[in-house]
């Protein structure tokens, strides 16, 4: 099937997507009920780095970044690179040139579910990325793919102009349609862990402060002193 580079999709808008770089992947993953993470495949180059922004996505041919330079070109103020392949790749297919030419465009960062390379030289450039491999292995342009259409990267569906999220904890896609929903969800959950971290603070126990020892007794769960656990000869 032909290829195709798709020009001006919507996107998620600015405000929120600038909204939601203050919180971390799990407070927007939990916000909007523990949904949108990119699985565990998907680690940092970096450390104590907190980005969103819009996608662009790309499909590539494993071993071969054709496609990566046609989405440069799709790319603006505010995006996230986000690519995948058509089948398992661990190749370099990014590196510092890369980095380079999007940090010209305003990129925020590069999401690529396969290999990336020159990790060095884009933490000197403060070009953030996430990646499924660390490889110096090199590539070559001769394979049509994608751009700006559906990808699917550790079973979520990220679309052109959707909301990224990523930091030390992995990714989240926010999609495009919900993103004021989340900023509203984090706002939430923000003020309620607040509330929470104070009463820790002062000595409040979460088995009290979430009505959990209900659900201790509920499931069965009984308190045993040391001498009652060990009567019947149970050694701890």
């Amino acid at each position: 099937m032909p290829g195709v580079i798709v020009t001006n999709p919507p996107k998620a808008p600015a405000k929120d997507v600038d909204a939601l770089s203050a919180y971390g992947t799990a407070t927007v993953s939990e916000a909007l009920g523990r949904t949108g993470s990119l699985g565990l495949g998907l680690r940092p180059v970096q450390q104590d780095v907190r980005i969103a922004g819009t996608a662009v996505t790309v499909v590539c041919w494993p071993g071969d970044n054709l496609m990566i330079h046609a989405a440069v070109e799709q790319c603006g103020e505010g995006d996230v690179l986000v690519v995948t392949t058509t089948s398992p790749c661990t190749d370099g297919l990014f590196g510092e040139l890369f980095a380079t030419a999007l940090t010209a465009r305003g990129v925020r960062g590069v999401v690529i579910d396969a290999g990336i390379r020159d990790t060095s030289e884009l933490r000197e450039l403060g070009f953030p990325g996430w990646a499924a491999a660390l490889s110096p292995q090199g590539s070559v342009k001769a394979t049509g793919g994608s751009v700006n259409v559906p990808v699917a990267i550790g079973g979520q569906v990220i679309r052109p102009g959707d909301a990224i999220v990523a930091d030390d904890d992995g990714v989240v896609v926010v999609p495009r349609e919900r993103t004021g929903e989340a900023v509203a969800a984090c706002e939430a959950r923000e003020a309620k862990e607040a509330a929470a971290r104070a009463a820790f603070q002062g000595g409040q126990l979460g088995l009290d402060r979430y009505g959990l020892r209900e659900t201790l007794v509920r499931l069965g769960v009984r308190y045993r002193t040391y001498e009652e656990y060990t009567a019947d000869g149970t050694r701890p």
